[in-house]
């Protein structure tokens, strides 16, 4: 059986009323009434985001370092994307580049 893609804009749908629900005060079930969503679908889809922010939370921050020659640049590449490059840098400037890359600790 082939994967399914994911529908980026559909997971987006689903994130914002799973926020609205929540700052509604509403029950589940008053709000999917008012919204025209059945209850399953709801709570499908809340179960679903959960599990995708546990996994996306259980990834490394950074990916596997390759060692160049001293005199090359210093590249950092990001799961996000991201990718920094340094010339030459030294421990210091790796030092300040990892601590403002890294996450900011939640309440």
């Amino acid at each position: 059986m082939a994967k399914q893609q994911r529908d980026p804009a559909k997971e987006q749908y689903w994130r914002e009323l799973v926020a609205a629900w929540r700052a509604s005060g509403l029950s589940a079930r008053e709000f999917c009434s008012l919204r025209q969503v059945t209850e399953a679908s709801f709570y499908s889809w809340r179960r679903e985001l959960q599990r995708r922010d546990r996994q996306r939370a259980s990834r490394p921050a950074f990916v596997p370092v390759r060692i160049v020659p001293a005199a090359a640049a210093v590249e950092v590449r990001c799961p996000s994307g991201h990718v920094v490059t340094l010339p030459a840098a030294d421990f210091d400037s790796l030092r300040q580049l990892f601590a403002a890359l890294a996450p900011v600790p939640s309440c």
